[in-house]
């Protein structure tokens, strides 16, 4: 016999087990995921159109406005289709999230400010001169 049987009650069943059945998350319904289906559609349908049509000319705008989009595209899966929000798991879900979510955005802030800083550094003069290393 073990310590976990001994500490068990006659009938065999321990109340304490199904304790985490209160934590599981919300399920969504039929309607629930059509909600998020369209929704996915129309946010990539907008883009797609912006894009194609040449909607928004200024590309720093354009840029902008496309990332926007993906991220609350992002946020509309993770809410309709991952049941994503501060009560599943005591909110360790979205803190674990959120941590990644900064990871990432310092991880690629990084990057990107490596590879700019490396190309003004070290590329050779963007005047169209080819520069001649060796003797001519």
């Amino acid at each position: 016999m073990s310590a976990h049987d001994a500490m068990m009650p006659a009938g065999g069943h321990d109340p304490h087990h199904d304790d985490h059945a209160q934590d599981e998350g919300p399920h969504s319904t039929f309607s629930g995921y059509m909600i998020g289906f369209v929704l996915s559609v129309i946010l990539t349908a907008i883009p797609f159109w912006l894009v194609m049509s040449n909607v928004i000319s200024d590309r720093t705008v354009a840029v902008l406005v496309l990332g926007g989009m993906a991220v609350v595209q992002v946020l509309v899966h993770m809410v309709c289709f991952l049941h994503m929000n501060g009560k599943v798991q005591g909110g360790w879900t979205m803190l674990s999230t959120l941590f990644t979510i900064v990871f990432v955005a310092i991880a690629v802030a990084g990057t990107l400010w490596v590879m700019f800083h490396m190309n003004v550094n070290m590329m050779p003069g963007h005047d169209g001169q080819v520069h001649h290393l060796g003797p001519s």
